[in-house]
């Protein structure tokens, strides 16, 4: 039997719904940071944002796929330069390291910087030292964005990181779980079969609607430096 279909509406219900599943005063009062992981995790972001008024930002990354297999990845690369690789399928595929990190760096020059520069303006990854991370998506079919995300979070010293989801399998829950704080998902499914079946509309995210987010990202940490 094939799992039940359009679990939300779209990002805007995603959203709303998994408000009621975090702990809004306690991200309030603790100055919680909203990263996220993908074009559409910026968007239920931006919707969980807009009472909250926190810190939000989008942490740039790359899918690194199998040579064989444009549709499979092995491995994702974050924007500051954090790898995770899927070993299992790696060695399934015989991929040596080599081809690993040699696409990593590819992929980290031209589409990752390319990110950077058109919609951060040039601007580095704010470090996420001394902070509680919210790591978020709009779903997940691996894993791996977010796993980056997490060894980036680590990386930085990141305080305590915690990951939401509207949606996601229960095997990447289970994987993600040891390595956060917490974990913040209204759907756990044993039989996942992609994040856009289980939305009634799932567009593509277009340029500007990421750029809108990120410019009030801006005023959001222009504010909360003159408070400070």
């Amino acid at each position: 039997m094939r799992p039940q279909r359009y679990l939300f509406k779209d990002r805007s219900d995603a959203a709303q719904q998994l408000r009621e599943l975090l702990p809004l005063d306690r991200m309030k009062s603790e100055a919680w940071n909203l990263i996220a992981v993908s074009s559409g995790g910026l968007v239920i972001a931006s919707y969980l944002n807009t009472r909250l008024k926190l810190p939000i930002d989008f942490i740039f990354s790359a899918g690194i796929t199998a040579p064989q297999n444009s549709e499979c990845e092995l491995a994702r690369v974050s924007e500051t330069e954090e790898i995770v690789i899927h070993q299992a399928l790696v060695d399934a595929f015989d991929i040596q390291v080599d081809y690993i990190y040699g696409e990593a760096n590819r992929k980290h020059e031209e589409k990752i910087l390319s990110a950077i520069y058109q919609y951060r303006k040039g601007e580095n990854f704010k470090s996420m030292k001394g902070k509680n991370i919210l790591l978020i998506d709009e779903g997940s079919e691996t894993g791996l964005k977010l796993m980056c995300a997490i060894k980036t979070a680590f990386a930085q010293k990141a305080k305590a990181v915690y990951v939401a989801a509207p949606i996601m399998p229960t095997t990447v829950v289970e994987a993600l779980d040891p390595m956060v704080d917490g974990i913040f998902c209204l759907q756990e499914l044993d039989d996942y079969i992609d994040t856009g079946y289980y939305y009634q509309t799932f567009d593509p995210v277009d340029e500007e609607t990421i750029e809108t987010i990120l410019e009030k990202r801006d005023e959001i940490q222009h504010r909360t430096a003159v408070k400070e």
